[in-house]
């Protein structure tokens, strides 16, 4: 169980689960090694897995018309990550999901997640309390975006995620945030902003 520890204290911050449940739990994880630039979901493909990163970093994005880049999420060690709409309806994805580090990932396939829940009540309990507040927290993304600067947005997400904005590169913080990379390169050197 040593091997799953990190994902075991992640639920265990929610809700408690038995020894037989966590063992039920853990027997439905796949293990992967995911190269630094190595796509892990691809648009047109469904996405199959839930997907919770125990070692390196991971972001997920699409492409828009123009072939222009956009992050939807950034995630390192006990973040979870999908093309989420392509799991829960199980059609192809629009999203790629790609490895910005050496990554080691615990992958469930949506079919046992859904079985376990069915019969774990406290499995269901976690999966709904954590998609409640990613959904709470994207809603907070999306007022941020409508009624704060640039400045003011980056600001916020340094302050709340340290760890992501001095390990991932610029481009991917400034993709995520809508603004250009030359533009939060500005926002970062000027005097005030610097840690």
């Amino acid at each position: 169980m040593e091997k799953y520890e990190s994902i075991l204290n992640n639920i265990a911050r929610y809700v408690e689960l038995s020894d037989q449940e966590k063992e039920r739990f853990v027997s439905i994880i796949r293990t992967s090694r995911i190269k630094k630039r190595q796509f892990i979901i691809q648009p047109g493909y469904v996405c199959e897995y839930r997907s919770y990163i125990v070692k390196g970093a991971v972001r997920v994005f699409y492409l828009d018309d123009h072939g222009k880049e956009h992050t939807v999420s950034i995630g390192i060690e006990d973040y979870f990550f999908a093309d989420f709409s392509s799991l829960i309806n199980q059609e192809p994805a629009t999203h790629f999901a790609e490895a910005l580090e050496d990554a080691i990932i615990f992958q469930m396939k949506y079919t046992d997640v859904e079985k376990l829940c069915s019969e774990i009540h406290g499995l269901s309990q976690y999966f709904r309390l954590i998609t409640e507040k990613a959904f709470a927290n994207s809603r907070k993304r999306i007022v941020a975006n409508i009624g704060k600067t640039s400045e003011e947005r980056y600001l916020e997400y340094a302050k709340r995620y340290p760890q992501i904005v001095n390990r991932v590169p610029q481009y991917v913080i400034a993709s995520y945030l809508g603004i250009s990379a030359e533009f939060l390169s500005k926002i970062r050197s000027r005097p005030s902003n610097k840690s």
